[in-house]
């Protein structure tokens, strides 16, 4: 795996999902690994950016100025190290993150962060159609069990492993933590 020309993209480790309004999340590991991930990458000093969400929604848990919208502790940026402000799923949506990732002279972005299902993965297949190439670290992201619209759910578990499996079908080459930190 060759990360010369890579970018770290850390995508809404925000303090927000873990509002009790938000369904059951299934990987209890997401800090551990996202933060092994954060330490190695600044270990090796490669440069990195932080996406946080701030929705436009009064009522939501990440809108600006409500706790839930803080980035998770451990993952705030360091001074120098950029962050990208959105208020929709995508990263590459409204931002100027595609500008930020060709000045540090980018072709690849390792993708990590909540949610796998929807801002991770929406990330990831917009880099990609835009020409990016897209890493997902798969074990450093974390989603929600979802209502089926049927009166059930699809376990957190479930939504995951589809979305991995779509992703690295398609849009991406998909890493774990450690595959990631070995190359580094």
């Amino acid at each position: 795996m060759d990360l010369d020309d890579a970018v770290l993209l850390l995508v809404d480790y925000q303090q927000a999902f873990d509002d009790p309004s938000w369904p059951r999340r299934w990987n209890s590991d997401v800090d551990r690994n996202g933060l092994a991930l954060l330490a190695a990458w600044r270990r090796a000093k490669r440069p990195l950016i932080h996406v946080r969400h701030d929705s436009v929604e009064q009522a939501s848990t990440l809108r600006p100025g409500a706790p839930g919208n803080a980035l998770r502790p451990g993952f705030e940026p360091l001074p120098g190290e950029q962050l990208v402000t959105k208020s929709v799923n995508s990263a590459f949506i409204g931002t100027d993150l595609d500008l930020r990732l060709r000045r540090l002279s980018a072709k690849t972005v390792v993708t990590c962060g909540i949610s796998t299902d929807m801002c991770v993965s929406t990330t990831i297949r917009t880099g990609a159609n835009m020409g990016w190439n897209m890493m997902l670290v798969e074990d450093a992201c974390d989603c929600f069990d979802l209502p089926d619209g049927k009166g059930g759910s699809v376990p957190a578990e479930e939504v995951h492993r589809a979305h991995v499996a779509t992703l690295g079908f398609e849009f991406c080459r998909v890493a774990t933590t450690r595959d990631v930190v070995s190359a580094l």
